[in-house]
């Protein structure tokens, strides 16, 4: 370093001269002349025992071999020009880190591992089992990463080994020099400038970086930048512009860094600016999203022409952990949150907000990174060959256009008015939400509307049963889900959905149907050990007093017509001028009798009744008939009624009968106490014993007792007032006739 220093000079004149020691003291060394020393370091004045000494030092300062090292090495990956930015490799590898979804192929690993080692250990040949194993791991990634849920896309863009932005520009670029700083104090390092060539064609390149380690992370904040970032990419857009570099961006931030000191110097502000600018540069610009992309960290510089993304990269405006914390009060729920914001490749793909997917290998971009560099470079070139054919106003309109598109909306088409109040459909709670003590509400209440249609003979038109049904229905689904899940059913149907799945075969095999009976009979079984049983016994109640509520008013709706019909042919009957002069005759002789109940009255009185009602009820039937009502039953309740007192007389005429013939017959008697006793001695416990001879009394009493209806009276009396119940009731078996009781 450079050194100035003088040696102690003695003055014999005097001090008080015009013109001062530091003057007259000049140094010639170094090519310094005429310059006071103390603006070259720190100057030190003072008394010497025997004259002036002055004596300056010109401050150390650190050798920067910026812009050209003194000896670069052309064999460098990248060029001669990479060695101008401080980005090295590691030093040591890092550390693989294994996402929690991605351990059961870690078992398979270390499965393999294992067998390998054995191999070497022992000398044995285990190539076989090493290859079945192999194909196994890999069939595993496959349809481990080709099915992956929006969360664990998440945790893949924030992977610790994942490449960065420095990571892939090296690769895919000949030459790549780091521009730094903002021209207003700072140089942040979490956004990284810098111009590059691909193939020879020049590039200005802008993007976020993280570090690939604790040290760098904290060296780079993490990839958030502060308002310094965002003003050095804005100083390398107006640069880019100037020249006519086209601009490629690489996104990789979880947002801009919101710290106050961020926003005493104008976060927003210059978050804004950028987003401005971006629509007005004459040169197309391409923005890339590796990692995350988060809010308007990600979009400062992301108003692009085309937006591209790697496969398992995220752009959203809140991150899952954010909006689950807001909506469901836990970030606990970011799984269902990254699901709803649809914030993957492919969502945003459907949605036109991104314009293409950049590939990753099989494990994430991590797994191979140049490879992953290669495709981003193809990317590239294909996307900017598309851009550079369009000429400045074309470039403009199509940035422009990209945004306005971005969901549907069309300015200047009216809102239907019908559709501006309660635009937004109405969901049903979700199953399992819904108390009891609503349900049934709405049961009662919808019984409550059928028994009043009841009685005005009409059907209420808002009874919606096929919507409380559904419900229900929902209701029910929802338990025996629950239940299965409490019962470890659904973990075992999964696995052979899994298994059938993998069939080559669509249809089930002898096997796999007996597996799923085995599944279904055991879910049976243990249905009621399940803690939800009560509520599903309780809905399934529910849902079967709606379905009858359902079917009678299906039915009571259908027999309305037919119900008016009918009336309408009785009034027509009774209008008869024979039948109405026989009624009333009938009704004369009844107020004459003085007896009401018909139970009461005399033979001759019943038999004229009877006959009266069975000529209304021929007529009332014919005139039903000729209508087109086809009558199934010509059985009227006076009829009926009739019937039931000839039955009971001849019940009772059986009785009486059977009382003479025990209280003359002691054998059978005997054999009745005897079973009185039996029945009574084993009333709670009786023994097999016991069973048996009360069964032998039992055939034996009842073998007395049809001996005496065999006798000719009684029979000829039965079978006749069978075959007459036969007739009038369709073929009816006499079933009314009870049998002889014997206690």
């Amino acid at each position: 370093m450079a050194s100035v220093s003088q040696s102690p000079v003695t003055f014999s004149g005097s001090l008080s001269s015009g013109t001062s020691a530091s003057d007259l003291l000049r140094s010639s060394s170094n090519g310094i002349n005429g310059v006071p020393l103390q603006t070259l370091g720190r100057g030190h004045v003072g008394p010497a025992r025997r004259g002036l000494s002055i004596v300056a030092k010109v401050r150390k300062v650190k050798k920067h071999d910026y812009p050209w090292p003194q000896d670069p090495d052309p064999n460098v990956k990248g060029g001669v020009l990479s060695h101008l930015s401080p980005f090295k490799p590691l030093n040591e590898k890092p550390k693989p880190v294994t996402l929690e979804f991605e351990k059961p192929l870690m078992d398979l690993q270390k499965k393999i591992i294992d067998v390998q080692k054995m191999a070497n250990e022992t000398g044995l040949d285990f190539s076989d089992q090493i290859i079945s194993l192999e194909n196994k791991y890999q069939q595993a990634l496959k349809d481990l990463y080709t099915h992956l849920t929006p969360i664990q896309r998440v945790n893949i863009a924030r992977h610790p080994n994942r490449p960065t932005f420095l990571d892939h520009v090296f690769n895919i670029t000949d030459k790549f020099v780091e521009l730094h700083g903002d021209r207003a104090g700072y140089d942040d390092p979490a956004i990284v400038t810098g111009i590059g060539t691909i193939d020879g064609r020049r590039f200005m390149f802008m993007g976020h970086q993280k570090g690939r380690n604790t040290k760098e992370n904290i060296q780079r904040n993490f990839g958030m930048p502060t308002p310094h970032g965002y003003r050095k990419a804005l100083r390398m857009m107006y640069y880019a512009d100037h020249h006519g570099f086209p601009i490629v961006t690489f996104i990789d931030t979880p947002g801009a860094f919101a710290d106050l000191k961020s926003e005493e110097l104008g976060q927003g502000e210059a978050i804004a600016h950028n987003l401005r600018t971006m629509f007005g540069l004459k040169v197309p610009i391409i923005s890339i999203v590796i990692g995350e992309g988060g809010s308007g960290g990600a979009l400062a510089i992301g108003c692009a022409n085309k937006l591209l993304m790697l496969e398992n990269a995220v752009f959203y405006v809140a991150s899952p952990e954010a909006c689950a914390a807001i909506l469901w009060k836990t970030a606990k729920a970011s799984p269902k949150a990254a699901e709803k914001l649809k914030i993957t490749a492919n969502e945003l793909c459907k949605l036109q907000i991104a314009d293409g997917i950049i590939p990753e290998p099989l494990g994430g971009a991590h797994a191979d990174s140049h490879w992953t560099s290669m495709q981003i470079k193809t990317a590239i070139l294909e996307s900017m060959d598309e851009l550079q054919k369009m000429g400045t106003e074309e470039l403009l309109r199509h940035r422009m256009l990209k945004f306005r598109k971005i969901g549907g909306f069309q300015e200047g088409l009216p809102v239907d008015p019908e559709r501006k109040v309660n635009m937004k459909r109405k969901e049903e709670p979700r199953p399992g939400l819904i108390s009891d003590k609503a349900l049934q509400g709405e049961v009662n209440k919808l019984k409550q509307q059928i028994m009043k249609a009841k009685e005005t003979s009409s059907i209420a038109p808002d009874m919606d049963q096929n919507g409380l049904i559904e419900k229900l229905q929902r209701e029910i689904n929802y338990e025996f889900s629950e239940a299965a899940k409490a019962l470890g059913i659904e973990d075992k149907l999964s696995k052979m959905r899994e298994e059938f799945a993998k069939a080559e075969n669509e249809e089930l095999t002898h096997d796999q149907i007996e597996s799923l009976e085995s599944l279904k009979n055991e879910f049976n079984e243990n249905l009621e050990n399940a803690p939800n049983y009560g509520r599903l016994k309780y809905k399934l109640s529910l849902l079967k007093e709606i379905s009858e509520a359902k079917t009678f008013a299906e039915n009571y709706k259908k027999t309305l017509p037919l119900k008016a019909k009918v009336n309408e042919k009785f009034k027509e009957v009774l209008e008869n001028s024979t039948l109405k002069q026989k009624i009333e005759g009938l009704k004369a002789e009844i107020e004459k009798s003085g007896v009401s109940d018909i139970e009461l009255f005399d033979k001759e009185l019943k038999e004229k009744v009877l006959e009266i009602r069975e000529e209304v009820e021929s007529e009332f039937v014919n005139a039903l008939e000729s209508s087109g009502v086809h009558v199934a039953s010509k059985v009227g309740q006076s009829s009926m009624s009739i019937i039931k007192a000839k039955v009971e007389e001849l019940n009772g005429e059986i009785n009486e009968i059977i009382q003479d013939i025990i209280e003359s017959t002691p054998e059978l008697k005997s054999r009745i106490e005897m079973l009185k006793f039996e029945v009574m001695k084993n009333k709670s416990t009786p023994s097999e014993e016991s069973k048996e001879k009360i069964e032998a009394l039992e055939q034996q009493i009842k073998q007395g007792v049809a001996d005496v209806l065999s006798s000719a009276a009684i029979k000829d009396k039965y079978e006749r007032l069978q075959a007459e119940l036969a007739e009038l009731n369709g073929g009816s078996d006499g079933s009314l006739i009870k049998e002889p009781t014997y206690a």
